[in-house]
């Protein structure tokens, strides 16, 4: 099973969720496509066990933490590592949390994130609505990053940064009256930093967090 499961993350990390057919996989294994069927009985189930095998990495090293005096503090420090593994794998976002009968790994790692929210004075209902927020933070920011760039982008005809200029070019040329929000950041939406605009969101969805914890 683990070669399998290594296969078969291989083949996603290369060329996404398309990719693995039991056809490409059992050719990568040296095998026929039947032996797949031995450890998995249809592609969703093989999906999610692909996605729990790169899960349980991501949790051992989110076990590796040691806890510190401020729950906050934890909470960013494996928000940080789970954003860090779904911007490596895209593919890992859309799968993430989809079966957890399947997924272990993926539900002990949800369940680490709330244990840090039953050190902070929060009701059952505030716990699962922060837990939910900063898991939808994190795996919508890398999946939105881990999108495949333009093909301009990809053929170098421009950078990152010439191609979002072309669009702010086009902002500041919009009429503040009727587009004032727009006019106001568009300096800043100018070749910003993604990684940057994911930690503040991350933050803002923390600083919410404890403040109404300590309502």
């Amino acid at each position: 099973m683990e070669s399998v499961l290594t296969e078969a993350v291989a083949l996603l990390d290369e060329a996404g969720a398309s990719a693995l057919t039991f056809r490409a996989l059992a050719q990568r294994l040296g095998g026929g496509v039947a032996s797949i069927y031995w450890y998995v009985a249809s592609k969703d189930e093989l999906l999610d066990r692909a996605t729990d095998h790169v899960m349980g990495a991501v949790f051992a090293d989110i076990e590796k933490f040691p806890p510190g005096d401020d729950p906050i503090d934890d909470l960013r420090a494996m928000a940080v590592t789970l954003f860090d593994a779904v911007v490596e794998r895209p593919w890992l976002g859309a799968y993430f949390m989809r079966n957890t009968d399947v997924q272990s790994n993926s539900l002990r790692l949800y369940e680490k994130l709330g244990q840090q929210t039953l050190r902070l004075k929060l009701d059952a209902r505030q716990r699962f609505h922060a837990v939910s927020a900063i898991v939808g933070v994190v795996v919508g920011s890398a999946v939105d990053m881990g999108q495949e760039p333009p093909q301009e982008i990809l053929a170098g005809t421009v950078d990152r940064d010439e191609y979002l200029g072309r669009f702010a070019r086009t902002w500041r040329e919009l009429d503040p009256a009727d587009f004032p929000f727009v006019n106001e950041i568009v300096d800043e939406f100018d070749g910003h930093d993604d990684v940057d605009q994911f930690r503040s969101a991350l933050e803002l969805t923390l600083t919410g967090l404890r403040l109404q914890a300590e309502a």
